[in-house]
Parts: C-alpha cells; structure tokens; sequence
C-alpha cells in the first residue's frame, strides 16, 4: 500500500521528515517498506518560457531557442522538438542538471550551435500522458497553467511529494486506506485525526423509480447503488491524478478516477456501470450456473462454476463479484448514464473465485482480507461528493441500500490486570483507556466497542493488549522476569524412546533419517515374494515422482541404502540405526493407515558379526527393563539369510528380529562384505517394558564363579542351553554368560565347545560343595539334550 505523505496532512496535522514517519511508525506497528520522492532523481529542472525561436543553421529539424529562466539574461537551447511556439511554458534542464535514470545533462555544440541545457518532454521526467493529459507524448511538454519562471519544476509538476509504501498484514484491510493509515499516524504522533464525513448531494429524481437491487446469497453481506446521469467523461483534475500516481494507479478519466480514489480513500472496491447495459434495470447479486460465461474487462471470456458470486441483470452477468467487471460494465465516451456500486463480498468466497479463474486485482485483494460493510454507504456518498466537485455528472436522488442483517459492533470487557499481566507491566487503567480512544475505540465503564473496520482483528484481551503495547512502544517495554513455572514435560512414551536412541547412540552406533516414503521398487531389493503383505502399501495420491510413490512398510530398504551409500564412499565399516515410522494401510479405504514405530540397525565391517548385533539388541532390551525372552531360530524369511537369523520372543509375542541379510538382498545393494541387521518393534517394547530401576545394596556375601566347557551338537541353540542352565541353578544363579565358541582339533566333527561362566551367590558364604552341587544339577539337565562337559 502507497501513501503520499501530504494525502495523510488532510486528516492530520504533524511535522515530520520521512525517515523519522517510517521508523516511527514501524515502531507503532504499521511496518514501513521504503519510501521514495520523485524529485530525488530530478536536479536543476525549471520552469522556462520561450522568448524567440529561430532556425538552426546548418539543420533542417534543429531550432535555436532563447529561454527566459527568471533572470536577468535568457539562456540559449537548442531542440529539435516541432510542437513549440513563442511564449510556451516548458521545463528545462539546465547545464549539470540530472533527469529520471541517472542521466546528466551538459551544455555543448549541436551543429556548431551553443545549447546550454534542454527541453524536457514529459518521458524525460518520468511521466506519461495519464498524468498531463494535455501534453504532447512525442514532443516538449508544454505546461498549460501560469507558473513563475525559474521555479523547480519538481515543484511546479508535483513531483516533490514523498510516497510511502507499507506492508500491510491480513488482519489489518483497514490499513489499505488512506483513512485507516491517517488514524494510525494521528495515534501514533498524538494528534487529533480529522474524518472527513462525505455528504449526499442533492439531486433530481428518485433512484428508487430507476434501479431496483436483490441480495439472492448472503455471500454479499450489503450491496448499495447510485445513479448519476448526463456524464460528462473528461480527465481527472491535477491534484487527484496526482494522488493516484503516487499510490501507484495509473489516471484514466474523471468517472474511473473517483472510484479508484474512492478505493484508496476508503479501502473500498467500486465499480461503475454504464446503465444502458443494465437489462431491464435490475441487479442481482446471485451465485453463477455451471457452465455460465462472462467476457471480463480484460476481453478474455471466462467460464463459471455455481461457488462463485456475480453481479447480474435481468439476462446475464455483469460482473464477477469482487473481482472484475465485464466487458460492458465500462465506462465509454457514449456512456450518458452510470450507477455507481459499493458493496461488501464475503472474504474467502472472493479469494476462492478469484484463484480458481486465475484474476488477482486489485479489489479482490482487499475483498479477501475481510471488509466492513459499513463503510459501503460513506464510500459511495464520497464518491457522489466528488462527482459533484469535479462536475462529472449530475447526481440522482437517492440511494438504493440493501442491508438484510446489519453488523452489531463487538465488544470486550475491560481488564487492566489482565492486560498487565500479559505484558508485565503497571499501566493504569486511565492509561489504557488514553491509548485506545485515539484508535477509534470506545470505552464506556469497563466495556470496549471496538471499531467495525477491526471486527475480526480485535476480539480478546491479549488484543487489546497488543494495542496498548505497541503504541506504548515495544522498544519502551521494560525487560521482567517471566512469571509462572513451565509445565511442559515429555509423555513416558517419549521418554522411553529417548533412551533407546541414547543407548544405541552410547554403544557406538549413528543415527539416519530417511524419508517414509519411497518406490516398489524397493519391495524387489529386499527380495519380498509378490505375495507378500509388505507390498501392500499406501500409495500417495500426487506424489513427487515414481520415486517417492508409496508409504513405507518396512524400514529395512531405507537403512540398506544408507548403508549401500556409505559402503559405495568407500567406508571400511558402517554400524547405524534408524528410529522409523512404518506404515500399514487400513481395512478401510478411507480411514488413515496405522503407524508402527521400529528401530532398525545395520552395520557391516569387521568389528560387526552377528553375535555382535545380538549383544547390542540384548543390551537394548536391558535398557527396556526386559527379561525372560528367549531366541528362536528363524528359517523362513526372505529378507535374511535362513539359518543365520532369530527372532527374540517374549512368550508369544515377536520383540525382535536379528541376523545376516540375505546374499540375494546384499548383491542387489551393491554391498560386498555381510550385513547384519536387526528389525525392532518400539511398541512391543514399550509394551512389555519393565518396572522402574530401583536400588539394590551392595551384596553382603562374596560371589563364586564356576567355568563350563561343554561339548554340544552344531543344531543345539545356545540359548537353549542357557536356558537350562538358568532353571537347573535355580536361584543362586546370579549370572550365566557365554564367552567363547569353538570348533577343531579336539571337538568331534559335527560338535562345537560352549564355554559358558556362571556366578554364584547365595545369602551366605557359598562353600564349594554348595557351587560344585550345584554344577552337578546343571550337568545333569544338560545331558537331556546331549551336552557334556569337554573331557
């Protein structure tokens, strides 16, 4: 939104410099952009008049001109401009001058003639005919107005005024107005702000016989007409073409002119009909048919769906509502009859209308923002105000209002302790209240009404305490201790995550995020049977490509290729996990997929085996407080290798999955050495987790150790083992632990050494015929399953 500062002197008076209004005003809440001055880039241009005119010489195009600058000696100028005569008032660039773009003017010889500067046209200074309509556009520019000589021409073509631009955020359209920024610097300068009430002229006639008006959706909260007749189309005086240039909007003619003046005024769209288009004088606000066409102003003929609103007669639309007008909805040199509209449109209804036919104006981006439909009748008698002033017609008598549920103001209980306590500060009520009324609100006792164009902006304490704080200033608040104890803490589910990730991260492990979604294509990497649930997965409706086309049921593909990745930079080894989210689809279409969380590890290189992937799981579900499980031979997977993976179960219920992947996956990668990998249920888990940690003392009495060797079949688990070993030892078992495997010379082909430690400790001093009767136990419930001790 553009702002000439002197536009803003109508409502308020105040002394300023630029750069001191946008920091202040900024620092109020009202964010400046930038500003700029058109005379910046114009020096030592005057207002010049021609003495004498005579021919160059030696050139057929070139005139020698004497120019009168308002002193005592006339200058010379040569030009080859044909559009001027003895006595024209004309801006000249005088010797060192500079004009728009950073050009320099010098004075010289043209064609052995001195010239001492130049005649500008109108392009020179960075202006067009829409600005001086009266202007040549291909030659000098001649100003049509007594101006003393040698004045700046910055001043005497008004380009000496300093437009501001702001940013203007979606909760503040009252800010798209020239009014609304005026109060805003009214408050913030603490000077009266001035409202200019328009008033209805008189006129002829009755518009209630001429022009009848219905509201058929509530989508058009109030639609208001009036009528002016005997138009007379002619261009814009000088100081509104002014006004609109500085705001951005080029100046077409007096009767397009008001409503754009009207609109930067007020914050309000209008629109002028030439009422001889107008079928049957009748308007409907009605919702468009399918199918339904328009020719909008831009001449591009635009297809209708029934969600959008239109301005429609008797026979066809005349405009869509909010956006833009037709192609006959114009203003033309035949036009003899217009109606004037001011209406207010329901804010998301236009953005949806104006994106789906791809037409963002002007209107339809303060539409958008949410309007006050009281601000539709003063904008249209505005806007019959300045038809008045600027005799552009005469005006008809009247006003056609329909208003079917008038906005009720809103209002908020005032709460000073509140407010200050949202800030932390000590203003007083009376303070409060001194900030407000300056901003357009009312207090009455400890009731606020807050004004209609701030409706949706302003609807709690915390806003009235955002009004109080940044007119006191944010850089004026004081700095305080915030009060109050933080209550936020992570769910036990979060914090049981947390731990597992910090242990796997403690035992040397990194951690890796991949995307959860990825291609089929993965499915035949890890070798899955065309069967397989896995591959029934969520397909994503616009994906990103071929790539990225489905939600993930299994982890293990995302992890394989970090580590294919890491093998392929040359990594000698690679142990990571990722803590991933794996997706099932539902029995229903409809509903949303269930969520598995999984941790998946893999690593490869000569410090990772499978019995080390084992030891980090065990120690995983150490950290889960998870005991009693067991380890089951797995023979019938096909992402791992069968016979050298295991599942951990806890009775029935699958904890884990651990072991080699399967060569055919691991040659589908890329990867030569093996790979190891668990695929570990969180939610089991957390499920089956254990009970908090408590304390245990210090044993009172010293452990014994007792070593085993023992001899045992290759298919014999060693967790079976371990197994009955637990329950022969019963509970003066403190500890069972395998530590060395091996198979050669002295073990029987088809046998492997088991060397397993046991530690004994018991509520006394255990003696050894206690420990050695106890070995004899576990011997003995060995030997069940063919496991001896090595002789």
């Amino acid at each position: 939104m553009k702002m000439p500062l002197s536009w803003v002197q109508d409502y308020c008076t105040y002394t300023t410099t630029p750069h001191e209004y946008a920091e202040k005003m900024t620092m109020s809440g009202t964010k400046v952009e930038g500003y700029e001055c058109e005379a910046d880039e114009i020096d030592n241009v005057v207002i010049a008049r021609i003495e004498q005119i005579e021919k160059h010489p030696d050139s057929d195009h070139l005139v020698i001109c004497q120019v009168n600058i308002g002193k005592e000696e006339n200058i010379q100028i040569v030009t080859g401009a044909a559009n001027l005569k003895v006595g024209d008032v004309v801006p000249a660039a005088l010797h060192g001058s500079t004009l728009p773009g950073g050009v320099k003017i010098k004075k010289g010889k043209l064609r052995g003639v001195e010239s001492n500067g130049m005649l500008c046209s109108l392009g020179e200074l960075g202006l067009t005919t829409h600005d001086f309509p009266n202007a040549v556009e291909d030659g000098i520019m001649v100003l049509d107005e007594d101006v003393a000589l040698g004045t700046p021409a910055t001043v005497a073509l008004g380009l000496d005024d300093v437009s501001v631009e702001f940013e203007i955020t979606p909760n503040r359209p009252d800010c798209l107005s020239i009014r609304g920024l005026a109060r805003e610097s009214a408050a913030t300068y603490g000077v009266p702000f001035t409202d200019h009430v328009p008033q209805l002229p008189t006129g002829e006639g009755s518009i209630a016989d001429m022009l009848k008006v219905d509201i058929a959706d509530t989508v058009c909260s109030r639609y208001t007409a009036a009528m002016v007749k005997n138009v007379r189309v002619k261009p814009s005086p000088r100081w509104m073409r002014q006004r609109l240039r500085l705001c951005g909007v080029r100046p077409i003619n007096n009767i397009v002119d008001i409503t754009n003046y009207v609109m930067l005024e007020y914050g309000h769209p209008m629109h002028a009909f030439d009422s001889a288009y107008v079928n049957g004088n009748h308007i409907i606000v009605r919702k468009a048919t399918d199918g339904e066409q328009i020719v909008t102003l831009d001449g591009v003929e635009r297809t209708l769906t029934n969600d959008m609103l239109v301005i429609a007669d008797e026979k066809a639309p005349m405009a869509v509502a909010g956006v833009m007008g037709g192609e006959f909805s114009g203003i033309y040199d035949s036009t003899n009859t217009i109606i004037f509209e001011s209406a207010c449109f329901d804010g998301p209804s236009v953005r949806v209308t104006a994106k789906k036919l791809g037409m963002r104006t002007e209107a339809s981006a303060r539409f958008e923002k949410g309007l006050n439909p009281e601000n539709c009748l003063p904008a249209i008698k505005r806007a019959l105000e300045l038809v008045k002033e600027l005799d552009a017609g005469d005006v008809v008598g009247g006003i056609v209002d329909v208003y079917p549920a008038p906005r009720t103001p809103r209002q908020i209980e005032l709460r000073p302790d509140m407010i200050n306590k949202l800030l932390g500060t000590a203003f007083t009520k009376q303070q409060m209240i001194d900030t407000l009324l300056p901003l357009g609100f009312t207090v009455e006792g400890n009731t606020v009404t807050v004004p209609l164009e701030r409706y949706d902006d302003v609807e709690r304490d915390c806003d009235l305490a955002e009004e109080v704080a940044r007119m006191y200033g944010y850089n004026n608040m004081p700095s305080t201790i915030m009060k109050g104890v933080a209550t936020a803490r992570l769910y036990p589910r979060q914090i049981f995550g947390r731990k597992l990730v910090d242990a796997l991260i403690g035992y040397g492990l990194y951690e890796c995020e991949n995307f959860s979604f990825y291609s089929a294509k993965n499915f035949d990497a890890i070798n899955l049977p065309a069967d397989d649930t896995l591959r029934n997965a969520v397909v994503i409706s616009n994906p990103l490509g071929e790539d990225t086309s489905l939600m993930r049921t299994t982890a293990i593909p995302s992890v394989l290729g970090v580590i294919a990745r890491n093998f392929n930079a040359h990594a000698p080894e690679a142990a990571l996990f990722e803590n991933a989210t794996e997706y099932v689809p539902a029995a229903d279409a409809d509903a949303l997929p269930t969520e598995n969380e999984k941790i998946i590890i893999g690593a490869y290189g000569k410090d990772y085996d499978y019995l080390g992937v084992k030891g980090i799981v065990e120690k995983l579900l150490e950290t889960a407080g998870i005991t009693g499980y067991t380890v089951v031979r797995n023979t019938t997977g096909t992402i791992f290798h069968p016979g050298r993976c295991a599942d951990i179960m806890l009775g029935d219920v699958k904890l884990a999955t651990i072991g080699e992947i399967h060569p055919v996956v691991q040659a589908n990668y890329g990867v030569k050495p093996r790979i190891y990998a668990a695929d570990i249920s969180v939610d089991t888990l957390f499920e089956n987790r254990g009970a908090t940690k408590e304390y245990v003392p210090t044993p009172k009495h010293p452990a014994t150790t007792r070593d085993l060797a023992l001899v045992a079949a290759e298919e014999v688990a060693a967790a079976d083992i371990a197994s009955r070993i637990e329950k022969a030892a019963g509970k003066l078992l403190e500890a069972c632990s395998l530590f060395d495997v091996y198979r050669g010379a002295g073990v029987d082909e088809g046998k492997k050494s088991m060397a397993y430690n046991l530690v004994l400790r018991g509520d006394h001093t255990l003696t050894d015929e206690e420990a050695d009767n106890v070995v004899k136990k576990v011997l003995k419930s060995l030997a069940e399953i063919d496991v001896t001790l090595r002789s």
